[in-house]
């Protein structure tokens, strides 16, 4: 099988191509215009989807707003994600906290060894409780409580951490104890929490330096906005896997 890593195929024309099987891992396929294509079995995850003036056209027809919709029913209180008020962040992080709550209820009725299982080479679901610590610390503890030492070692930083400007050796190599994951987790849980509890409109609007891009401006708002689309689409991750895993098909 080719692989084609890092190419520039920006403008490149497919006709006759046989793509069926294909995987496209992190890549750029915003403007692609496809005709007469198969798309049977197709599965497309494009977490903005709805950012800005996306469009997702389906035989002529714009599916983003169907999309969107169909996840908040499925995701009871990820539609208050980008609350402006305090009242409403409140309410957002506690359905946030919720739909955790018995998503790790569900993880620990499973098989021992589920939390380090691995679908399709994605993270496993200690991992992406691991990368929320990550990104709890760049958003709430970097960002908006201007940390000087933000990141606990057991995040688990993405591919673009490092080419970002950030620093990987801060992190632990190896696999540490669920245990220790799931009480790490939890404090960084807190934090948002205990944050949330006190905070007030002024204070949302404080401007804040964007840890990845320091000439995008943010405010504290944007800040923990960015959180919880974080939290949210990686529950939405890590529960697609473990629909995976008790039907067998992690590989």
């Amino acid at each position: 099988m080719t692989t084609f890593s890092q190419d520039d195929l920006r403008g490149a024309t497919f006709h006759g191509v046989r793509l069926r099987g294909a995987r496209f891992v992190e890549s750029d396929l915003s403007g692609v215009v496809m005709r007469g294509v198969d798309l049977a079995g197709s599965d497309i995850d494009a977490p903005w989807l709805t950012d800005g003036e996306s469009t997702l056209l389906v035989n002529g027809v714009d599916v983003a707003g169907f999309v969107e919709d169909e996840l908040n029913r499925r995701f009871p209180g990820r539609s208050q994600r980008r609350a402006a008020d305090p009242d409403g962040l409140r309410a957002a992080w506690g359905a946030l906290e919720r739909t955790w709550a018995a998503t790790l209820d569900r993880v620990a009725g499973m098989p021992p060894g589920t939390v380090d299982v691995s679908v399709d080479g994605e993270w496993s679901f200690a991992q992406t409780l691991r990368h929320l610590v990550m990104a709890t610390d760049t958003w709430l503890r970097r960002a908006v409580l201007e940390v000087e030492e933000p990141y606990h070692p057991i995040g688990q930083p993405n591919a673009e951490f490092a080419s970002d400007g950030g620093d990987p050796t801060v992190f632990s190599a190896g696999t540490p104890p669920y245990e220790e994951v799931l009480a790490v987790r939890a404090e960084r849980v807190g934090m948002v929490r205990d944050l949330l509890a006190t905070v007030t409109p002024e204070e949302l609007d404080v401007p804040r330096v964007n840890p990845w891009a320091p000439g995008h401006p943010e405010t504290t708002r944007s800040c923990l906005h960015v959180i919880f689309e974080e939290e949210w689409e990686h529950h939405r991750f890590a529960v697609r896997d473990l629909d995976a895993i008790d039907r067998g098909a992690a590989g």
